[in-house]
């Protein structure tokens, strides 16, 4: 006891105390960094994931718009639509002949298709009875569980 009455504590030296935690902090810095590595790993893989499902969110946009193009294109050659010249089986090659107004927006439409969508875009006019089914399909690979050999089709009918 002192004088005032209190009992003294010893007290460790700083020098003991940090021997003996000595290598804690580095193994706590090592674990943290693995963490955080991993959850970047995790961040980066979902983005990776987003940007290739929208990449397929704007193919599936960009049909549903070519597909309502040809058929404004058939609406604004409303007596030839009715005349069934927009009449097309599914194909992927962009017709060669274009001496009439429908042979012109048909190739134009599988041009466009196939600049937006890709060499893989096909195209399907039906008209019968002023009712008018068009068929867009593609190979959407970029989707989450997308296939490279089962297309995905949009489907649109429009009475003309």
């Amino acid at each position: 006891m002192n004088y005032l009455g209190k009992r003294n504590i010893t007290m460790r030296s700083r020098s003991g105390l940090r021997e003996s935690s000595r290598g804690t902090s580095m193994i706590e810095v090592l674990v943290a960094v693995l963490i955080l590595g991993i959850g970047l790993l995790g961040i980066a893989a979902m983005q990776a994931v987003t940007l290739r499902n929208g990449q397929s969110s704007l193919e599936r946009s960009a049909a549903v718009m070519q597909g309502y193009g040809v058929l404004d294109s058939m609406r604004s050659n409303m007596i030839n639509a009715r005349a069934n010249d927009y009449n097309l089986a599914r194909t992927c090659a962009v017709p060669s002949a274009t001496t009439t107004l429908a042979q012109r927006d048909l190739r134009q439409w599988l041009t466009g298709m196939q600049a937006t969508l890709g060499t893989s875009a096909c195209g399907t006019v039906n008209c019968a009875a002023n009712v008018c089914t068009v068929t867009v399909d593609w190979l959407d690979s970029r989707g989450t569980g997308g296939s490279t050999s089962v297309p995905l089709q949009i489907i649109m009918r429009s009475r003309i």
